[in-house]
């Protein structure tokens, strides 16, 4: 599976690392993602997504059922 947060749709960036000398390499950005099961009461059954941090607070902020609707999550 890849790194995207299902709720966020944030993704992994690219740019450089810099070194004292001004050396630029490639490198990547991931996002801080975790995997969480989440008990949906509208489904009456446990969900998995892949989240970032800011993905879980929103479902924190929300709930589960209405960060799914909001943000088109199947």
């Amino acid at each position: 599976m890849s790194k995207i947060c299902q709720i966020t749709k944030k993704s992994v960036m690219s740019g450089n690392n810099v070194s004292h000398a001004h050396n630029r390499t490639k490198r990547l950005f991931e996002p801080n993602l975790h995997n969480h099961r989440f008990w949906s009461e509208n489904q009456k059954k446990w969900i998995t997504l892949k989240l970032s941090k800011k993905g879980l607070r929103i479902i924190d902020k929300l709930g589960l059922d209405k960060a799914l609707e909001k943000y088109k999550v199947k």
